[in-house]
């Protein structure tokens, strides 16, 4: 069973993300990547994570209300793309990995510089 939620986790990311590019008009919607899916076991919600280019919060916050708005287009889209029973739940949530990953790759080059000196 956790394998079936695997693939599907990835292919609802797949197309989340085509979705993304090809049927969302959404200015603030530009720029986001989809970096991870989690199901319930059940298959009934599905947390969507996303990263914006752009390091501002506003950025940020202005994605997660576009993310929002077009909640229900993109489970509609997807529902038609990918045949299940039940088209889960979606809810997106900002991934703070790729955030942390910056911060601490930026750490690490202050350190790497204040040894040169």
């Amino acid at each position: 069973m956790k394998h079936r939620i695997g693939r599907v986790e990835t292919q609802i990311q797949r197309e989340i993300d085509d979705i993304l590019l090809k049927d969302i008009n959404d200015p603030r919607v530009q720029g986001v990547t989809i970096t991870g899916v989690k199901l319930t076991g059940d298959l009934q919600h599905a947390t969507v994570y996303f990263s914006v280019l752009n390091d501002l919060a506003s950025a940020a916050q202005s994605a997660q209300a576009g993310l929002d708005k077009a909640k229900g287009i993109i489970r509609r889209e997807v529902a038609q793309r990918i045949r299940l029973f039940k088209v889960p739940e979606l809810e997106f949530k900002q991934d703070e990995s790729v955030r942390y990953g910056a911060h601490i790759d930026q750490l690490l080059a202050e350190m790497k510089h204040d040894n040169l000196e």
